[in-house]
């Protein structure tokens, strides 16, 4: 065999070459998923003939059900248990509040978020608070908890909601009233929220809810990595992606190049913050440098993980809440008759302490989130053989998982009218009364439970009390039953949320 000189290869040979690499590769990435798969089929149960895992494995769960979540709830509420397993996946899934205790609480220790759950978020949340155990996590919650409970810190998060409202929010919705155009809620609080907490973490202003409503590269590539995230836990194998992502080929190709942007831009904000001081600014990085220091991977990490929070949640929780406004509009004008009460008619809303007085608005934002809540379920994994509290053996490795959205469906914990929406069910005499929290874990329980969840009540709160007394927010097409869902790390509709908004006129309002 004859071979040229380096530098000396005709632009064919090259061509054919490069055909043959990358043919070999390709050979070579589905010998190793054919491997992974054939590895995964010897595992103990992963060849089962149960009907759970047959309907799993074909799909057949979904002639009767758009969402697999309301598969799950259909299975856990004819649970005499609570509790379902599905063996393919090596998952036991509970409804069951008193084995939700003991996971978020009493053995908090045993069940940690784990390695598997680690690793398929690794390369977008980094070692971020939502990412890790032991000490790396303390040591999050307690800088979290400090700063998250700072007054000036939230009521500097108060003030970005405002403004935001002000200047965008409402000036978008009064166009379209003028216009009779259909927007896409979703959309718009989705770009909301990101303005948003992008201010209020970075104290970086992407200006996504612009009237062009313009999508920064910073959010496209945050919500391709979001979703391309999420996929890999779908996958058959984690041998699947790890595969794709070792040879850089496919989603896990466009995963890579999603968080290089994420990354870079996360590097120059930091990069800028050290250049200008930033011990004078009130952003959530600036406090967050003043504690770490010379470490800007573990910040971008920390950072990021808030922002997929305060975004993706806050934005899945308003479109759930004027989704089920739309359908009960005696809720809505019940929100407006508190208001007016507490705050006055046709004036805004000035402190935190107004807030707090509107009991109705809590209760049905309350009651919203248990019919839909942002993160419908959560995943911990079991690291010692364990027994539930229902009787259910757990062994070592096993993926345990409670489901806010089937629990918020159980008539054991919620009554017989436990599917309609009534936020009279959390007042006493018209205050009030949160519940247990391993009943109603939204906000997750014990503790792992959410540092944010004063400040996204917060903004919550804020924006649908302030379209609400501004806006009549009608849905174009109401549907019967549950919406359908997109696969992702938060409760996404898969059709957005069409709607058309008419301003409230003063005539109305009395």
């Amino acid at each position: 065999m004859e071979f040229q000189p380096l530098g000396t290869t005709s632009p064919l040979q090259f061509f054919s070459n490069h055909v043959y690499v990358s043919s070999l590769l390709l050979s070579f990435t589905i010998l190793l998923l054919l491997i992974a798969i054939v590895r995964v089929s010897h595992r103990k149960n992963i060849i089962c003939s149960c009907e759970t895992c047959q309907a799993y494995l074909t799909s057949s769960w979904s002639q009767c059900f758009h969402n697999l979540c309301d598969w799950y709830t259909h299975l856990l509420q004819t649970s005499p248990t609570k509790t379902i397993h599905i063996h393919v996946l090596r998952n036991t899934i509970t409804a069951n509040a008193e084995n939700v205790e003991y996971i978020l609480k009493t053995r908090f220790h045993n069940f940690p978020k784990g390695k598997p759950f680690s690793a398929i978020l690794g390369d977008f949340l980094g070692k971020g608070i939502f990412n890790v155990d032991g000490d790396a996590w303390r040591f999050q919650k307690k800088m979290a908890t400090l700063e998250l409970n700072n007054h000036a810190i939230t009521f500097f998060g108060f003030e970005i909601v405002k403004s935001e409202i002000h200047n965008r929010l409402v000036p978008l919705l009064h166009a379209s009233t003028r216009n009779g155009v259909v927007l896409d809620l979703q959309d718009v609080f989705r770009r909301f929220s990101f303005d948003s907490i992008c201010r209020f973490s970075f104290g970086l202003d992407p200006k996504c809810l612009e009237r062009s409503l313009p999508m920064s590269e910073f959010a496209v590539c945050f919500d391709l990595a979001s979703k391309l995230s999420a996929e890999r836990a779908m996958a058959f194998s984690p041998s699947v992606w790890k595969a794709k992502r070792f040879f850089n080929v496919g989603s896990e190709k466009r995963l890579r190049e999603a968080v290089e942007v994420i990354n870079a831009l996360a590097r120059e904000v930091i990069k800028q913050k050290r250049e200008m001081g930033f011990s004078e600014n009130k952003d959530l990085l600036s406090r967050f440098m003043s504690t770490v220091h010379d470490d800007d991977t573990y910040l971008r990490d920390i950072v990021v993980s808030f922002l997929l929070a305060g975004r993706d949640t806050v934005a899945s929780a308003l479109t759930s809440f004027f989704y089920l406004l739309g359908k009960h509009p005696e809720v809505e004008s019940e929100i407006r008759v508190e208001a007016d009460r507490v705050i006055g008619p046709h004036k805004d809303l000035t402190s935190f302490q107004e807030l707090k007085q509107l009991h109705y608005l809590e209760a049905a934002m309350h009651e919203s989130m248990r019919l839909f809540p942002p993160i419908q379920f959560d995943s911990k994994f079991c690291l010692e053989e364990d027994v539930l509290p229902d009787g259910t053996k757990v062994e070592s490795g096993t993926r345990v998982t409670y489901h806010p959205y089937a629990m918020g469906r159980l008539e054991e914990i919620w009554g017989c009218d436990c599917l309609e929406f009534r936020p009279q069910r959390w007042l006493k005499d018209g205050v009030f009364h949160p519940k247990c929290p391993f009943k109603y874990p939204i906000f997750q329980a014990g503790l792992r439970v959410c540092v944010g969840k004063k400040m996204a009540l917060m903004e919550l709160k804020t924006v649908s009390l302030s379209l609400l007394r501004k806006f009549h927010i009608q849905l174009v097409e109401p549907s019967c039953g549950n919406p359908r869902f997109s696969p992702g790390l938060t409760a996404t509709f898969s059709f957005g949320l069409p709607v058309k908004v008419c301003e409230i006129g003063l005539e109305q309002q009395h």
